[in-house]
């Protein structure tokens, strides 16, 4: 046996050892991730160069140098599956076990009726805008702006969090698929990360003030309730770069920021990339900011 083959082989017996099993052999490595394997999850990895990699029935992109960018929703089941293809058309799938979370139940009182129960002529409005935020996700760039270490877009009181169950005026909704970050109407909002504007509007029927960032292979974050969007469609913006104002425009009962994160159409949890809201506040008193 090869040196090469008995590599291969120990790498196959490690996979299994450690709960991630690969579905056929070939001579291809599993891809490395930076992240744990959970709900809600962006994983940031790369491959050997000129392998292809697929995923939840998608073909991923891959930069030239092998990186990808994943990731997994709400409710992503029990195992994910990982497939990579090499030059010669031979493929390995990985599997891997996704912890999954509990959520909380979040009850929102206050909330405006109309905005609960909406009439047929506000659904045509949403209807319209959910294709305008469906097609500014659907772009897939190029741009590898998920590589850098994300920092919040603000600081402040987290209202609320990823996955809540939530109850608006006693009726139950969909859950909130971001975090809240209280704050007056008027503070700065920052780019967590570089990326470009893929939609700028001024009033969402339920977002309000809505901002959307592409960060490179389907990974994007949006702002919602926004009282001032200060960038246009196309810009390109730097982390740190101001973008927006908070507001407490759409469905909302008082100013915050709802910062969100989507790969395509899975939702995935903003948290899951920056340091405790307490460790980010503690070194920008340090930093004197």
């Amino acid at each position: 046996m090869s040196l090469k083959m008995l590599s291969r082989l120990m790498s196959v017996l490690f996979l299994l050892g450690s709960g991630t099993s690969a579905v056929a052999v070939a001579d291809i490595a599993r891809p490395s991730v930076d992240s744990d394997w959970q709900q809600g999850a962006v994983l940031r990895g790369q491959l050997a160069k000129g392998e292809k990699l697929y995923f939840l029935e998608r073909e991923v992109p891959v930069s030239e140098d092998g990186h990808f960018v994943l990731g997994l929703g709400r409710d992503f089941p029990e195992t994910a599956r990982l497939k990579v293809v090499d030059e010669t058309g031979q493929s390995v799938v990985f599997t891997y076990p996704v912890k999954q979370r509990k959520y909380n139940i979040q009850k929102v009182e206050g909330v405006p009726a109309r905005t609960v129960n909406p009439d047929p002529k506000d659904l045509q409005r949403i209807r319209r805008e959910s294709a305008q935020t469906a097609a500014a996700r659907k772009v897939i760039s190029e741009r590898q702006d998920f590589r850098q270490s994300f920092q919040w877009p603000l600081l402040g009181r987290i209202s609320g969090v990823y996955g809540s169950q939530r109850y608006y005026n006693g009726e139950p909704r969909r859950p909130h698929f971001g975090v809240d970050v209280a704050r007056p109407t008027g503070t700065p909002v920052a780019a967590p990360v570089d990326g470009i504007v893929r939609l700028a509007h001024k009033d969402m029927f339920y977002s309000g003030g809505t901002l959307i960032l592409d960060h490179g292979q389907g990974l994007s974050s949006t702002f919602l309730h926004l009282s001032k969007v200060l960038v246009e469609e196309g810009q390109e913006v730097k982390q740190g770069e101001l973008i927006a104002e908070v507001g407490a425009t759409g469905r909302a009962t008082g100013p915050h920021l709802d910062w969100r994160m989507n790969w395509f159409d899975q939702r995935v949890d903003p948290q899951l990339l920056v340091p405790p809201m307490s460790e980010a506040e503690s070194q920008a008193k340090t930093a004197g900011q």
